[in-house]
């Protein structure tokens, strides 16, 4: 009877844990290291009920390994409801899907979220991105980006020949947000 298996994650100081494969023999965990550098992160997703949801699930562990020091839920929370409104409100592109890019500035720790769709409109922009901050009772899409503090715009994007081919819809989060809003 093969011995039950054990795993064990890395500790919190960063120091290794030994676990038990399936086999039985002894395998050192290591803790990931922050990435070095600027961190950049892009991926298309597939423009569709789920988008969301799949963008959340993708951002955040991204955040967590290149040590953004910002609040990681809060970040894929707002990162999900870009993509999931690209995916309602937008339009994918030719190919069916949205662009999701995160860029963390290494100088103030802002995290910046870019969502592109092939929709080069944005109607009622103001009223959805709430910019004034003010409380609603249950924030929705945009609305969770000032709820985090973050600032919400939008640009129509161009190609090369000067062609209207869709918007990116761009949030700038702050990493010291301190759950107060």
């Amino acid at each position: 009877m093969n011995p039950p298996e054990k795993r064990h994650a890395a500790t919190a100081e960063g120091s290794s844990v030994t676990a038990l494969s399936p086999a039985g023999t002894a395998t050192a965990l290591l803790p990931l290291p922050a990435e070095p550098g600027p961190f950049r992160w892009s991926t298309r997703l597939i423009a569709d009920r789920g988008a969301g949801a799949n963008a959340r699930l993708r951002s955040r562990p991204r955040l967590a390994v290149c040590g953004w020091p910002g609040n990681v839920d809060a970040a894929a929370r707002v990162i999900g409801h870009l993509a999931d409104n690209a995916a309602r409100h937008g339009q994918p592109f030719h190919d069916g899907k949205i662009v999701v890019r995160l860029i963390a500035h290494p100088g103030t720790s802002e995290l910046l979220i870019e969502v592109d769709d092939a929709r080069p409109d944005f109607p009622d922009f103001e009223q959805v991105a709430n910019q004034s901050h003010e409380t609603r009772p249950a924030p929705t899409g945009l609305a969770w980006a000032a709820h985090y503090r973050g600032t919400v715009s939008w640009d129509v994007k161009r190609d090369d020949d000067g062609a209207d081919v869709g918007k990116t819809v761009q949030v700038i989060l702050p990493a010291t947000w301190d759950g107060s809003a």
